[in-house]
């Protein structure tokens, strides 16, 4: 699914009105698919985790793995390693699917506590970003 079909309020139709696409909705990034540079599909953005503290998004929560509801694996991808794709209407995160599999990832029962500054270092190596330097301690 991509962010114009859940666009409810028609923010995206034109290409002269509307927030898109540097200023977007939140909810309507929510279940946009993610594929990487060989034009694989990694999965969709099941949530996005806000910096409420600096209004600023850290996290896409990504899904990659399910079959059928199955198997599913959670991972979250910093928002900076994420590229929107405006012509296929989708992001792009520049990963071979075999390193996602191996990325740091978690069980959509059992969250890791995001804020934590070891966790977010660990996440942020594996995916060459950095956060910001008033991450929350």
């Amino acid at each position: 699914m991509n962010y114009e079909m859940r666009d409810t309020f028609g923010m995206y139709k034109g290409t002269l009105n509307g927030p898109g696409p540097h200023l977007m909705g939140a909810n309507t990034l929510v279940g946009n698919d993610v594929y990487n540079h060989k034009e694989e599909n990694l999965g969709d953005i099941k949530e996005i985790m806000l910096d409420v503290g600096n209004g600023k998004i850290s996290y896409a929560v990504l899904s990659f793995g399910a079959f059928l509801g199955m198997g599913e694996k959670l991972f979250a991808v910093p928002w900076s390693a994420l590229t929107l794709d405006t012509e296929n209407k989708r992001f792009v995160l520049n990963i071979d699917k075999d390193r996602l599999r191996e990325a740091p990832g978690f069980d959509k029962n059992k969250w890791p506590n995001m804020a934590d500054k070891v966790w977010a270092k660990d996440v942020d190596t594996y995916y060459a970003t950095k956060q910001p330097d008033n991450f929350p301690d």
